[in-house]
């Protein structure tokens, strides 16, 4: 083995000692996050490795994503997993509470679902010794040394899907400090599916095997919007109470953000008196601060999460709920994606919105997603309006709602390139993971 493979092995070495020392602490750590709320009040030692579950028979496949954005875009590969191999086991586990709440009703009813264990030597050994998976599909950049390298030492293949690197994770890895033990753990993987070329670019950088990068499109442009029969019905009545108004939406939003959009209500409510803006803050508890402010200054707010109608004198629609945003996208010709709009910011999915035919306005702070929206854009120049603030938002939702012509275009346009660049997605991941994956990982139990 080369030198730079002896340095990869002495930092892993060191990692995984630094990390049992510290696992007393990080199970402390653990144990505070939930008397905060912010871990599952009886679910948490899922966080340990440890099991809630009993293990089926026959082989497994896990499948890991870190929060509900990552964890979607997973949910269509493992239901053709479920359709083309039904006689494999399948698990799913995602960190955040969050991705928790909404992920658990999207999966089908024989996927198992946990919570991922941390990454300390202990809680990773247990919860692999237990599940004893054949192949572990991690989403975009969930790159563990605990994980990987003890995945790898109990012979379990991997396989990295819509694999990214922030440029900020980028800058430090490529260091010469951290660069052995990137090395060392992407080597340890069978397949890695970068979310762009760009990405591929970072990967290889990062010394992975060229042979195991192949690409197939980005597993966000495939999120489905899967509704229950009660969601599908209170979308198809909040169509009803909105269907003699002019609706925009802005979507996705952080805080500040909402200065930004609400500065933007105030001047179109002036032109259009019967226009009904819908907010869906990233943040729940965010969008019920926001209508408190806002009923304060004597606002007629809808709060969805109190089934709140809208009525003739509704003037905002205040989403505080999680998990709908897809669906609820068909609400409205216009979709204002925030998390886009002050620096520091990382842009959101804008798929979702040109799937359900919005015309779709973004900030420029747009992060990874500058690949969707330059590949949108590729396609067809209209697919997305990228503005810089309060003033050119302003502008922009007004031509839209001013002239049908422009909006129509506009709208076409965006659904035209998503379903180019969505076309073909998850057999295009089913078969490399075929081929990559299971034809090694199944043969081998």
């Amino acid at each position: 083995m080369d030198a730079a493979g002896n340095t990869g092995r002495l930092l892993y070495k060191i990692y995984r000692a630094l990390t049992y020392g510290l696992t007393p602490l990080v199970h402390l750590h653990l144990r505070w996050r939930r008397r905060r709320g912010l871990e599952h009040p009886t679910r948490w030692p899922e966080r340990l490795g440890r099991p809630s579950l009993p293990r089926p028979s026959g082989p497994l496949l896990w499948f890991h994503a870190v929060s509900l954005g990552e964890g979607m875009a997973a949910i269509p590969v493992i239901k053709r997993f479920v359709q083309c191999r039904p006689d494999l086991n399948i698990l799913m586990t995602t960190t955040t509470l969050s991705a928790f709440e909404v992920i658990k009703n999207q999966l089908p009813s024989s996927v198992l679902y946990q919570f991922s264990p941390l990454d300390t030597p202990t809680d990773v050994d247990t919860f692999l010794d237990y599940w004893k998976p054949n192949a572990i599909m991690i989403l975009e950049s969930e790159l563990w040394p605990n994980l990987i390298m003890g995945s790898s030492r109990k012979g379990i293949s991997l396989a990295l899907l819509n694999a990214r690197v922030s440029m900020k994770s980028f800058r430090l890895w490529s260091q010469p400090v951290l660069l052995p033990l990137i090395s060392l753990m992407l080597s340890k993987f069978s397949l890695i599916i970068p979310l762009s070329s760009m990405q591929a670019i970072r990967f290889q950088i990062l010394q992975a095997p060229p042979f195991i990068i192949n690409f197939s499109g980005d597993l966000k442009y495939a999120i489905e919007c899967d509704a229950s029969n009660g969601e599908t019905g209170s979308i198809e009545d909040l169509k009803g109470q909105l269907a003699s108004r002019r609706v925009w939406m802005a979507s996705s939003i952080h805080r500040g953000e909402e200065k930004v959009m609400l500065g933007v209500h105030k001047a179109l409510i002036q032109v259009y008196p019967d226009l009904v803006t819908i907010i869906v803050p990233r943040n729940p508890q965010h969008g019920l601060e926001i209508a408190q402010e806002l009923q304060k200054g004597g606002q007629n707010v809808a709060l969805r999460s109190q089934h709140q109608r809208i009525m003739p004198g509704t003037q905002i629609y205040m989403v505080n709920t999680l998990g709908e945003l897809r669906c609820l996208y068909r609400l409205s010709p216009v979709a204002v994606i925030g998390g886009s709009f002050f620096p520091g910011l990382a842009g959101h999915n804008i798929s979702e919105a040109a799937a359900a035919g919005c015309a779709v306005l973004t900030g420029h702070h747009v992060g990874h997603f500058s690949h969707m929206v330059k590949e949108m854009q590729r396609l067809n120049p209209l697919s997305i309006i990228q503005v810089s603030g309060t003033l050119e938002l302003e502008e922009a939702i007004m031509e839209l709602l001013n002239d049908t012509k422009v909006l129509d275009a506009r709208r076409m346009a965006a659904k035209q390139a998503f379903c180019a660049l969505s076309h073909g997605i998850i057999a295009n991941v089913w078969n490399l993971l075929n081929f990559h994956v299971l034809r090694v990982s199944l043969q081998e139990s």
